[in-house]
C-alpha cells in the first residue's frame, strides 16, 4: 500500500472526486445522524474525516489505514484544516486494528464507516466482522462503495470495471447477502440503496440495542431500494 500511494496520494483527493460518488451524501447522513465517535476505516488521505468534522464538529472523529505513507498527507491535512483535536488518525490493517493499541481506547464506537475501501480488500469479511465488533449496540455500519453498474449502458460498466482492476479494486457481488446474514444474526436493521443506477451503493447496517440484542433475534429489517 506504501508503494502504491507513495505519489498518487498528492492528487489522490483531485482525482477521485470525479468517480467516487455517494461520499458527500453518506459524510451529511453521518453527519446528521451521529453523536459520539464515528471512526472511518481505510480513511486515506482522511479528505472524509476532514468533511465530518466541518459539518460535525461535535463528533469525536478517528481514522485507520494501511499506508503510512497516506497517513503522513492525513496528518498534514487535518493540522491545515484545524482538525488535530477532534480526528485522530493511526496505522493499521482493515481486518486485525485494535482500537485499544491504536487510540488507547477501550470503548465501542458510535458509528464505523467504509468510503470505496471493502472492493479493494482481498479478506473483505474479515474487515467487516472487525468493524462490527468495535460497534456499540444500536450503533450504524455505514458503507459506500462501487456496486454492479446493472442500470448503466454495458459498454459503460465493462470499461468501468476493467479501469478499476488496474487499481485492485474489484466488486464483491456477495458482499450485500454477507450484510443481511449479519444483520439477521445481529437482529439489526439494513438498508441498501443505489447511486447513480447502481453506478455504487450506500448500505447502512443499525445493531440492535444491547437489550434487544439479548433476546432471541427477530428477522432483520431489510430493505435494499432497487434502481
Amino acid at each position: 500500500m506504501n508503494r502504491m500511494y507513495r505519489y498518487t496520494r498528492h492528487v489522490y483527493d483531485a482525482s477521485r472526486r470525479y468517480y467516487l460518488l455517494g461520499r458527500d451524501s453518506l459524510i451529511d447522513q453521518i453527519a446528521a445522524q451521529e453523536n459520539g465517535a464515528v471512526l472511518e476505516v481505510g480513511c486515506g488521505t482522511a479528505r472524509n474525516l476532514i468533511e465530518l468534522h466541518q459539518r460535525a464538529p461535535h463528533l469525536a472523529l478517528y481514522g485507520v489505514d494501511a499506508a503510512e505513507v497516506m497517513l503522513d498527507t492525513a496528518r498534514r491535512s487535518v493540522a491545515q484544516a484545524g482538525g488535530s483535536a477532534s480526528i485522530r488518525l493511526a496505522q493499521g490493517l482493515a481486518q486485525t486494528w485494535n482500537p485499544a493499541s491504536a487510540f488507547g481506547r477501550t470503548a465501542p464506537f458510535d458509528a464505523v464507516f467504509f468510503s470505496y475501501v471493502l472492493s479493494m480488500i482481498p479478506d473483505w469479511r474479515a474487515a467487516l466482522d472487525a468493524a462490527l465488533l468495535h460497534l456499540k449496540p444500536g450503533g450504524r455500519l455505514y458503507i459506500v462503495d462501487f456496486w454492479d453498474q446493472a442500470n448503466l449502458p454495458g459498454w459503460f460498466a465493462a470499461g468501468l470495471r476493467r479501469w478499476l482492476a488496474l487499481f485492485g479494486v474489484v466488486h464483491r457481488p456477495r458482499l450485500h447477502a454477507f450484510l443481511r446474514e449479519r444483520a439477521k444474526r445481529e437482529g439489526g436493521a439494513l438498508t441498501i440503496a443505489p447511486v447513480a443506477r447502481r453506478y455504487a451503493y450506500v448500505a447502512v447496517l443499525q445493531r440492535a440495542p444491547a437489550h434487544e440484542h439479548a433476546a432471541a433475534p427477530e428477522p432483520a429489517n431489510d430493505s435494499i431500494i432497487k434502481s
